[in-house]
Order: structure tokens, then C-alpha cells, then sequence
């Protein structure tokens, strides 16, 4: 029987689209179809680029393609129009990190998926990095009991020629927050993955050394998880030339686990490459102390053998067109990229009120950072 292909389309034609397009053209099943823009030119550029065909319209693309799949890459304070406008046309939906940058956005893009009876997922691949997994395997397997702390720490680096890269960067409305918004997704996502539904967050946010901009690039929260468990989140765009991101795990036995998912100076889509590999940096497993080594060298020979920017954005696509086609949920639901939103939101909340906020958050309209 004949493999079936999957009709890829891409809509916004920032950086990180071209690593979806090179993702796509890496997987035997699927072909990039199509390409959209809001600005005509670039379109046309981008798809020159990849060989397909460009668009200014994204109900078209769906419908000329038969376009099993829209990508959403561009701006996350833009998402909604073509992630519903892909969803009435009848394809499904994957949309960058973060679903949106507030709340009702993402609510009105999971409402008008499901009204459509379309799936949607949201990019957040490295779930997918090996070390990632090792530490999830091990919570979901009982090796460190239940999970009692979690922390993140995230220390890196953005300068003023980041900031003035895009026109939508550092402001509230046209980027919707700072290092919480933009930097820390992949993170907080990775944290919830672990620990589950959260019930309580204090935070506060500051920008501490980017006058140029009106956004945080500082945050520190402390979460209590429904589970009883604790948490601490600290995020910052302000150490130059950027130290790691690692994301830790404490179990009620005395063990714990943890992931360093970004060394060195931060990965910038299009600008810069993943500088070291993400290796596991914590791991007192009774009986598997001494893996550690074992596991770096393995996991370190991988990243070297691959372009670790396209390689995991490659698996998340393979996971979410499987999805398709056996009509299950992909890996990464629409309802998981709300959760990293929720939890954003509710250390700007926290921050403003200077008060605990209760889970669930409803949206506030017309509500940023600043309050």
C-alpha cells in the first residue's frame, strides 16, 4: 500500500520558518505545499526558497493544496488570524511557541480548531530532546517517587540588535511580554510536563538592563502544584553572553533529575546555532549515579551528528502528522500551549497585583504586563 503523503503549509515567513520548511522537506510522508504571507514579496522570496507556491490568501492555500497541515510562524500576537482561517478552510493547525500571547486569543484559536473539527497542536520540541525524555521516563516510572520541587533556571542574553531585529520586538502590543513570552515556553512547558496542573503562582517581573525596551527580561515565580508539590521559575534575558536553561526535578524519596536544555550562549531562530548539547546535569538515582557520563557522550554524539535546530522540530511534525492519521491527539495539544500561557500570564498578573494568583486564569481584556 502506498504511503500517504501529508500537504504542509506554512503561514508567516519569520526566522523560525524556515527551520519548519527544511523540517518538512526532511520527512519521506509530507511536501511543503505553500507558503503565506501578509506581505506579498516576502512570500514569493520564501517560497523561491523552498520551492513551493506563495500566497496572500490562507483559505486558498488550504483549498488549492488540499493542505492537510498549516504551520503558524509568524508573530506570536498574531497567530489567531491564520490559525482560524486555516481551521475554517478544514487543515489542521501547529502554532509556534506560545499558542498566543494572552489568553483569550489562545481560547478563541482552541474553540474555532474544535468548532472546525480540526486538531491543533503547539511547538514545543524539545519534549523531544533525548535528555528531556530520560528525565520524564524516570518521573513516569517511579524512580524518584513523586515529585516533590521543581525549578527552572534559565540565564541568558539578548542585546540591542536582537531587540531592533523585528519591529514587533520589546514592546507590549506587538510582542506581548518579554523573556516569559518570547524565551522561557519551552521551559515552563517542560516544567508542566513533569509536575501537572498548577494551583497557585506569586511572581514578579523587571527589566533590569534593556532601557530600549518596554518588556520584562527579568522573572522569578514560586508555584504550588495541585499535587502538593512546589516550584520556583527564574528567567532572565540580562547575563551576558547567556549560561543555561535547566529545568530540575526533586522526588519525595531524595532523588533527583534534571536537564540542561540550553548551554552557553541562548539558540536565536535564523541568527545563531544551538551552541552545546542538551544533556542531563542532575541525576542521583539510587543505582544510576554513574550514568551521567555514559548518557552525555551518547547524547552529545547525536547532537553532533545532526542540525539539532531542524532535527526536533522534524520529530514534533512526524509526531503531530501521525496524529493526523490515526486520529489521535498529537504530543503537544492546543490545551498544553494554553497552560505555558495561563502560567506567563499569571506571573504579569501576580507581578501587578502583587498578590498569589488562583488557577484557572480567565482572560482580562485589554490586559498586558504592565497591568
Amino acid at each position: 500500500m502506498t504511503e500517504r503523503i501529508y500537504n504542509i503549509s506554512i503561514a508567516g515567513c519569520s526566522r523560525v520558518a524556515h527551520l519548519h520548511a527544511k523540517a518538512v522537506q526532511g520527512i519521506p510522508n509530507a511536501r511543503l505545499t505553500g507558503v503565506w504571507s501578509r506581505t506579498g514579496k516576502t512570500a514569493l522570496e520564501f517560497a523561491k526558497v523552498y520551492g513551493t507556491k506563495a500566497y496572500s490568501d490562507i483559505f486558498r492555500m488550504v483549498k488549492d493544496n488540499n493542505t492537510d497541515l498549516v504551520i503558524v510562524c509568524n508573530a506570536h500576537p498574531y497567530h489567531i488570524h491564520p490559525a482560524l482561517e486555516a481551521a475554517k478552510a478544514g487543515a489542521h493547525v501547529l502554532v509556534e511557541k506560545p499558542l498566543a500571547s494572552d489568553l483569550q486569543d489562545c481560547d478563541d484559536i482552541i474553540s474555532g480548531c474544535r468548532g472546525n473539527n480540526v486538531k491543533l497542536g503547539v511547538i514545543s520540541q524539545r519534549r523531544w530532546y533525548e535528555p528531556v525524555r530520560r528525565v520524564k521516563d524516570a518521573i513516569d516510572q517511579g524512580k524518584i517517587g513523586k515529585p516533590v520541587l521543581a525549578t527552572i533556571t534559565m540565564l541568558g542574553w539578548r542585546d540591542k540588535a536582537y531587540y531592533d531585529s523585528d519591529a514587533w520586538r520589546g514592546s507590549w502590543k506587538k510582542e506581548g511580554g518579554g523573556v516569559l513570552v518570547n524565551q522561557s515556553p519551552h521551559q515552563l512547558d517542560i516544567m508542566l510536563w513533569f509536575m501537572g496542573e498548577i494551583d497557585e503562582v506569586y511572581g514578579i517581573w523587571r527589566n533590569l538592563n534593556h532601557p530600549y525596551i518596554e518588556v520584562d527580561d527579568t522573572a522569578v515565580a514560586i508555584v504550588k502544584f495541585k499535587s502538593g508539590a512546589i516550584g520556583n521559575i527564574l528567567v532572565s534575558n540580562s547575563q551576558k553572553p547567556g549560561i543555561f536553561g535547566k529545568v530540575h526535578v526533586h522526588g519525595e524519596n531524595g532523588a533527583s533529575v534534571g536537564v540542561q536544555t540550553d548551554g552557553g550562549a541562548m539558540f536565536i531562530a535564523g541568527r545563531t546555532g544551538v551552541t552545546e548539547p542538551p544533556v542531563n546535569d542532575l541525576w542521583t538515582v539510587p543505582g544510576e549515579e554513574n550514568m551521567l557520563k555514559k548518557w552525555i557522550e551518547h547524547d552529545t554524539e547525536i547532537f553532533n551528528m545532526c542540525d539539532p535546530t531542524v532535527q526536533y522540530m522534524q520529530y514534533q511534525i512526524e509526531d503531530y502528522i501521525r496524529s493526523i492519521g490515526n486520529d489521535g491527539e498529537p504530543s503537544v495539544t492546543g490545551e498544553d500551549g494554553r497552560r505555558t500561557v495561563e502560567l506567563f500570564t499569571s506571573i504579569y498578573r501576580s507581578s501587578r497585583d502583587n498578590a498569589p494568583i488562583k488557577f484557572p486564569l480567565k482572560p482580562e481584556q485589554g490586559f498586558d504586563g504592565r497591568g
